[in-house]
Parts: structure tokens; C-alpha cells; sequence
């Protein structure tokens, strides 16, 4: 029988018990000394004896906020100690490379560590995405990558993840669907530069190019989410109304009459195209995210709010 994992929502020191915290004058290497052996205690390890944690899912550490940790620490010391597991004769960081980073600038060689047993790799990169899911500040992409490394390399569903972490099934689901957008978006969505808000309301577009257009606008403009939403929705009715609109075949001369009338109006070059059935089909040309801009905001104008 699989034995059941615990639900961490309701508390991460389900899976890692927390020690309580080391006092500044603990932080030199005075302490309990390594036996080599032990787990579930902590001891003073040297920071040249930590590997990185292969798993961790941050990407970007604030240089500012790094900068005010290593300040606490000269002045206060270690106020909770790291989490390791034993790999051998050195160390692997399970949880708390801001700690290992700030305490190496602020010139410290040795630093507390709570020793776990880990069995797996598997087991490790679970413990080391939930960790920062649950303790850390991660940015948008940064979590809903590590909500696709539980599911495709832990195996979790939906399910089982929003059990495991305590979110709602359709938080998980949101995140995920931001691994869709284009690539500047998702930067602008790690630098802090777009919400998620913004996000989850520019992904309900297909179009990659639409949907970096109204990014653009977005950033260029300052719009708000409701703003965006707004767009967006515009958006969809132009396209639903362009979908449904009555056609006739007509003649050669009628269609390139109408084509003409479309170029004069968009400012651009226009196609309109008969198919079977009375139905056809209209092709606008763009030539940049600038110009598609130009060009949502005139047919906005004509849909309507």
C-alpha cells in the first residue's frame, strides 16, 4: 500500500520539522560538531562543504533584499538555521540559498544546518519546489514551473497537487497556462513588470501576436486589469462578429470595391476573399506589434464597448 503524504497547506513542518532558532553568538563554528552520521539535528556546517540544490526553482535573487539580509545577519547572526541532507562528505541545500548566499558576503564561513534524511531525488525535488512554494517569494513563472515539475516529474494531478499544497485546483490550473505566453511576456511577468491579473486576462486571446500587441499597449499605457479585460472582450466580439457576418459572393468589381474602402479606412492593405456558400473571408495585413496596435484600437472604435 502507497503511504499517504501529508497535506502541507496546513503546515510545512509536516514534512520538515523546524528547530528552534540558533542566537547570533552560535553562528561560528563553536557548536555541535559534525559526527558524520547524524540526522535531524543541527550542527555548524562549513559553507565550502553545501552544493547548490539542483532542484531550486528561484531563478533571480533580489540584489537589494540579499543585500538587507547579509546586513541582519552581521548585525543579529543566523536567526533560523538552513536545511541540508548528508550527500556523502558534503552537504546539498535543501531550503535557504538566500541564507548561504548573504552569509558568504557577509564574510562568514560557517553556518547552522538542520540535517534531513532524504531517499530519493524524486523526494528531494518535491521537497525542495514545495519548500519555496510554501517559504519563498517566487515570481508568477517561477511558480507555475514548479507546479509543472511536481506534475510531469513527481507525477502528481491537479488533484493530488491541490491536496499536497492546499490550493484550489483552478489556482494550479491558472498558473500553468501562463507557461503559455510568449516569452516577453512571461519576462515581464518575472521582473515584476506585469501582474498576474494582466496576465490571466491577455492568455484568453490564441493569437500570440494579438497577444502581445495589447501587452505592449498595456505597459505603454499603463492600462489597468479591468482595462485590460475590457480589451480583451472587445476582442472577442469583433472576432465573433467577424465569424458570423452575412456575405455575399458578388462581383469581381463589388469585392474590389469593398477592398478599397478597407485599405482607405485601416490604412493598410486589405484582401477580400469569396468562398463557397455566400461565405469569404477578409484578411488584414500588419506589418509590426505597433501597426496591430494601431489597428485593435481603430476596430475597437467601430465594435464598440
Amino acid at each position: 500500500m502507497t503511504k499517504s503524504r501529508p497535506v502541507l497547506g496546513r503546515g510545512l513542518e509536516s514534512l520538515i520539522p523546524r528547530p528552534a532558532p540558533v542566537a547570533p553568538s552560535t553562528i561560528t563554528p563553536t557548536g555541535r560538531q559534525d559526527d558524520g552520521v547524524s540526522e535531524e539535528v543541527i550542527i555548524h556546517v562549513e559553507l565550502d562543504r553545501i552544493d547548490k540544490n539542483p532542484y531550486q526553482p528561484r531563478a533571480e535573487f533580489d540584489p537589494i533584499t540579499l543585500d538587507e539580509l547579509k546586513r541582519s545577519i552581521q548585525e543579529k547572526g543566523i536567526i533560523q538555521p538552513i536545511t541540508v541532507r548528508r550527500v556523502e562528505d558534503r552537504f546539498q541545500l535543501v531550503s535557504g540559498e538566500r541564507r548561504v548566499r548573504a552569509a558568504r558576503e557577509a564574510g562568514l564561513t560557517h553556518i547552522p544546518a538542520y540535517i534531513i534524511r532524504v531517499e530519493s531525488n524524486e523526494e528531494m525535488l518535491e521537497l525542495a519546489l514545495i519548500e519555496n512554494l510554501q517559504r519563498e517569494h517566487l515570481n508568477p513563472i517561477e511558480v507555475a514551473i514548479s507546479y509543472k515539475r511536481l506534475i510531469e516529474e513527481c507525477t502528481f494531478s491537479h488533484e493530488q497537487l491541490s491536496q499536497r499544497l492546499g490550493k484550489d485546483r483552478s489556482t494550479i490550473t491558472n498558473y500553468l497556462r501562463l507557461l503559455k505566453l510568449p516569452d516577453m511576456i512571461q519576462a515581464s511577468l518575472r521582473k515584476g513588470g506585469l501582474t498576474v491579473g494582466h496576465a490571466r486576462a491577455i492568455i484568453n486571446i490564441e493569437d500570440p501576436a494579438v497577444q502581445l500587441a495589447i501587452f505592449e499597449k498595456t505597459m505603454k499605457k499603463g492600462l489597468s486589469v479591468r482595462e485590460v479585460e475590457r480589451l480583451v472582450k472587445n476582442w472577442g466580439r469583433l472576432k465573433t462578429r467577424r465569424s458570423k457576418a452575412p456575405s455575399s459572393p458578388g462581383t469581381v468589381g463589388a469585392l474590389s470595391s469593398v477592398e478599397d474602402k478597407l485599405r482607405y479606412s485601416l490604412g493598410t492593405k486589405v484582401q477580400v476573399r469569396p468562398l463557397r456558400d455566400g461565405k469569404g473571408e477578409i484578411l488584414i495585413e500588419y506589418y509590426s506589434a505597433d501597426d496591430l496596435d494601431r489597428l485593435l484600437d481603430l476596430l475597437y472604435t467601430i465594435v464598440g464597448p
